[in-house]
């Protein structure tokens, strides 16, 4: 009992200390522009829609120097684009024609979590993210003699880390949302990078612009 009290009260330090750095946050900002966070509050005009991992090791705005108002962010295991998911579509087509953003960064990392666990038989207590990990599964089975080749299983995560990147690329371009776009306003490009959390940089991985060819049988 004295154990999980002692947690309990480590918790509400650590949430505590959130808000006391939001109130430090704040201020910094007011003290910077007074008029920056009200501009804020009456509208939002992002350039780009980043697609990236949940890892709490690859916060969006923080990796690239971003301030508030700079990006429209959507974060899942993995980094997932997929046609199921409905909150991803919804931000995706909001980003896209709503807020018509100029590019769109689908962002993945090394030492992965949920690529990890793709790599490993499905564990019987985690019946979600067994689901939700079931296309990248299906991504190393499709590409398992080359992923397989490399010598080390580091190796074989950092792989198949940047073909899931560039899976999850592809599938922006197949979908009707990009498409419309691409034909009516000739925007957004889309990136593949990936996150290196060793030295803190960015890897550009694959790039495609509006009309880019992609497969017929996706048109």
């Amino acid at each position: 009992m004295k154990e999980k009290t002692i947690k309990s009260l480590e918790e509400i330090s650590a949430v505590q200390r959130m808000l006391e750095q939001n109130g430090v946050w704040a201020r910094q900002q007011y003290l910077k522009d007074a008029h920056y966070l009200a501009r804020l509050d009456f509208q939002q005009s992002p350039n780009v829609l980043w697609i990236g991992c949940s890892d709490s090791r690859v916060p969006a705005e923080i990796v690239v120097n971003a301030n508030p108002g700079e990006m429209f962010v959507h974060r899942n295991i993995a980094n997932q684009v997929a046609t199921t998911d409905f909150n991803c579509l919804a931000v995706l087509q909001y980003a896209v024609d709503v807020l018509k953003v100029k590019h769109i960064v689908v962002c993945g990392h090394y030492s992965c979590g949920g690529i990890a666990a793709a790599l490993r038989p499905q564990q019987p207590g985690l019946l979600l993210v067994n689901k939700w990990l079931m296309r990248v599964k299906d991504l190393y089975r499709l590409n398992q003699n080359e992923i397989e080749s490399l010598p080390t299983q580091r190796e074989r995560a950092m792989r198949l880390v940047e073909l899931n990147v560039i899976e999850q690329v592809q599938n922006l371009a197949h979908s009707s949302i990009i498409q419309e776009a691409w034909s009516s306003y000739e925007q957004p490009s889309i990136h593949g990078w990936v996150y290196v959390p060793r030295s803190g940089k960015i890897r550009e991985l694959i790039e495609m612009q509006p009309r880019s060819a992609i497969n017929p049988i996706y048109m």
